[in-house]
């Protein structure tokens, strides 16, 4: 094949993740696209999300079809320069082509995946990357490692990004302990020490930028910089409904009405996402970690964490990213930040900003 022509796949978002659906071509052949231009709308096993371009040039042909189940690794599209023949585009279009039809797709390499002991619990992670810098991504409150599937791959081109499940969550050990903050951030500090990092950047989300904001006060020369998505910690608002009706859930029925507030797009809860928390909900120790991180995030109807303070102490470069429609930890909280006219409020996003609106949040990065 022509070495200036370059392969569009299909990418491997969250362990899980085998086949993805295109549900929309947002570019079309013919377009030019530059680096980071968004090329299509692809359905996952979790959420959708919009597929960006590693590279620029034209997009010369669209191999995969609107609605087609394509596996992740294979090409979906071809982009190269204007002055490439379209006999040489034919031919690998045809090449590509022959590939999806047959099935037989080289399996594109996920995450490396592994387990560290820390306080003798068991801290799971995934790794992307072989970067200089070391980011560490923390998810927020009935999350896991999973909910940064739509950024961690592109902030690993540059960058070695490890996402790890605190504990309670995910496939970590389920006792939280007392459940306090300093106990989280005890994890993250510990993880860094298990895997021999000596400084890195940390990141952040809901209860995760709490969590990330106290590792760093309590050991500031480990951390290089801190950005908080939607984080807890600041202001005076909190949607405590949400946190007991997700904690308190014991069916699809009864937890899919509380999921509508992390999005703005109420289409992104679908029955899969559902099920899956469910799954997570039902596991030995879940339950119990659940209601007691509730003491940590909530004081009645109010928020139980004041983090402005640990940022004060940690004195590390703080960028934030919120979402307009969070309707769990409301951007007018932004008001209780040292600089909150630094923060990136994203138009068209809710809580899980970095799910709904991926681009905007790697961009934070940059």
């Amino acid at each position: 094949m022509n070495d200036a022509i370059r392969k569009v796949v299909m990418p491997k978002w969250g362990l899980s993740m085998a086949t993805g659906k295109i549900t929309e071509w947002i570019a079309a052949e013919g377009d030019d696209v530059a680096g980071g231009a968004d090329l299509a709308e692809i359905d996952t096993d979790k959420i959708a999300g919009t597929l960006e371009s590693a590279d620029e040039g034209v997009l010369r042909r669209v191999v995969a079809e609107v609605g087609e189940d394509v596996p992740v690794g294979a090409t979906i599209a071809l982009i190269a320069p204007p002055e490439v023949p379209d006999a040489d585009i034919e031919e690998a279009a045809r090449l590509a082509r022959a590939e999806l039809d047959s099935g037989e797709v080289e399996e594109a390499a996920g995450p490396e995946t592994g387990t560290v002991t820390v306080d003798g619990r068991t801290l799971a992670y995934a790794t992307l990357g072989a970067g200089e810098e070391t980011l560490v991504l923390v998810h927020g409150y009935g999350g896991d490692k999973n909910s940064w599937l739509f950024v961690q791959e592109p902030l690993a081109e540059s960058r070695t990004v490890h996402a790890f499940d605190l504990p309670g969550h995910g496939e970590s050990s389920k006792d939280v302990g007392d459940g306090s903050l300093d106990t989280l951030a005890g994890a993250v500090l510990g993880f860094l020490a298990e895997k021999g990092i000596e400084r890195a950047h940390l990141a952040g989300h809901s209860l995760g930028g709490a969590v990330v904001a106290a590792a760093a006060a309590a050991e500031p020369g480990r951390v290089a910089s801190l950005t908080l998505v939607a984080p807890a910690g600041f202001g005076t608002e909190i949607n405590a409904g949400y946190l007991r009706g997700f904690a308190e859930a014991t069916s699809r029925r009864e937890l899919r009405p509380h999921l509508g507030a992390l999005f703005a797009d109420s289409a992104q809860v679908t029955r899969k996402l559902a099920d899956d928390l469910m799954k997570y909900k039902r596991l030995d120790g879940v339950d119990t970690a659940l209601r007691t991180l509730l003491g940590t995030l909530l004081d009645g109807d109010a928020p139980g964490i004041d983090a402005a303070p640990l940022l004060a102490k940690a004195g590390v470069p703080v960028t934030v990213v919120w979402g307009r429609e969070d309707e769990v930890l409301p951007v007018s909280n932004a008001g209780a930040l040292p600089d909150p006219g630094a923060v990136r409020v994203v138009e068209g996003a809710g809580h899980m900003v970095h799910m709904e609106k991926p681009n905007a949040v790697v961009a934070a990065f940059e």
